[in-house]
C-alpha cells in the first residue's frame, strides 16, 4: 500500500473540499479517490472524514491526523522542488488562472512564445472571472488584478492596473463630448457589474478628488462585452487600459478627460508559498514580466 500516496491524497480531498474537485485536481477517478481514503482509514483503524452528499469534514481523529498529514504533504512537494531545481531545462505541468479579458487579449498570445522557449513545460490555463482557490484547485499560478485579501500566498507585483473614461467617436457626435465631469449626469454611462462603485466614478487631479454619480441603461459583467456597447456608441464607459488601450490607438475609442487619473491599481502573479519556487513558476512569471513591463506596460501606450 503506497501510504505516501495515500496521504497526499486524504491531503488533497481535504483541501479541495469535495472528492470530485480532489479527483480533477489529481487527474484520477472519483471512485478511486474514495478507495484510497477508504484504504488509509482501515490502515488507520479510524474514521477520518464524515462524508454527506452535501457536505464533507473532518472527524476529530481526522483533524489530527490532517494537521501532520499536510506537514507531511509540504515535504513531499518540497523534495520534489528541490529536484526540480537541479534540472537544467523548466519542465512539468504549470496550471494557471487568470481573468477572462485579460486572459483572452494579453496572456494567451504570450503562451504560445512561452512554450516554444519552454518545451518542455505544459500549460493548463483556465481563464474564469470568479476568483479561483488556488491551492484547493490545485493551481500553481494566478494572476490577479486589484485589492487583493490577505493570505498565506506569495505576491508579485506585474504592472499598474490603469482605467480609462471613454466613448465612441460617432456617440460624442450624437450627445456632445462632456466639457466637465459633472456633465456625465447627463449622459447614458455604461457600468461593469463587477465594480465596487459602479454607479460613482472617482476622478483625482492634483491631490483633489471628486465623485460623479452616473447612470445608464446597460450593465454587464464582461468587460469585453463592455468595451463592444462602447465601440457601438451606446455610451459612456469606463475600461481597463489593457482592454481599451489597443482601440484608442486603432480610433475605435476616445478616451475623455484625460487630465484626470481614475482610481489605479495593480496586476499581480499570486502564487503558493513554497520552500522551493518550481522553476516552470518562476521563468513564467520572469517572461510575463518581460513581455509586459512593469512600470508602463504595452496598452498603455496609445
Amino acid at each position: 500500500m503506497d501510504s505516501q500516496g495515500d496521504i497526499s491524497i486524504l491531503v488533497t480531498v481535504v483541501e479541495s473540499g469535495s472528492f470530485s474537485k480532489a479527483a480533477e485536481r489529481l487527474g484520477i477517478s472519483k471512485s478511486a479517490i474514495s478507495k484510497r481514503v477508504s484504504q488509509l482509514e482501515a490502515q488507520l483503524g479510524v474514521k477520518l472524514l464524515h462524508r454527506t452528499t452535501r457536505k464533507l469534514s473532518l472527524t476529530e481523529a481526522g483533524e489530527h491526523f490532517f494537521k501532520h498529514a499536510q506537514i507531511a504533504h509540504q515535504a513531499s512537494k518540497d523534495a520534489i522542488d528541490a529536484v526540480a531545481q537541479l534540472q537544467g531545462e523548466p519542465q512539468g505541468r504549470l496550471k494557471i488562472s487568470c481573468p477572462m479579458s485579460f486572459g483572452r487579449l494579453h496572456l494567451a498570445p504570450l503562451t504560445p512564445k512561452f512554450l516554444k522557449k519552454y518545451p518542455k513545460i505544459t500549460i493548463d490555463l483556465v481563464m474564469d472571472d470568479k476568483i479561483s482557490d488556488i491551492i484547493g484547485q490545485g493551481f500553481d499560478l494566478a494572476i490577479r488584478g486589484g485589492v487583493l485579501p490577505d493570505s498565506n500566498l506569495v505576491v508579485r507585483k506585474l504592472a499598474p492596473l490603469r482605467s480609462v473614461l471613454c466613448a465612441s467617436q460617432t456617440y460624442l457626435n450624437q450627445h456632445g463630448v462632456p466639457a466637465e465631469l459633472e456633465a456625465l449626469s447627463s449622459h447614458n454611462c455604461l457600468a461593469f457589474t463587477y465594480s465596487n462603485d459602479k454607479r460613482e466614478w472617482t476622478f483625482m487631479k492634483e491631490g483633489e478628488v471628486q465623485r460623479i454619480s452616473i447612470s445608464g441603461n446597460y450593465q454587464v459583467n464582461s468587460s469585453e462585452a463592455l468595451k463592444e456597447a462602447i465601440i457601438q456608441g451606446l455610451g459612456i464607459g469606463r475600461l481597463p487600459t489593457f482592454i481599451a488601450g489597443p482601440e484608442i490607438k486603432k480610433g475605435n475609442l476616445v478616451a475623455l478627460f484625460e487630465e484626470y487619473e481614475m482610481p489605479r491599481q495593480s496586476m499581480y502573479a499570486v502564487y503558493p508559498e513554497r520552500h522551493y519556487l518550481p522553476k516552470k513558476v518562476r521563468v513564467f512569471i520572469d517572461f510575463i514580466i518581460e513581455q509586459i513591463g512593469t512600470d508602463t506596460p504595452y496598452w498603455d501606450v496609445y
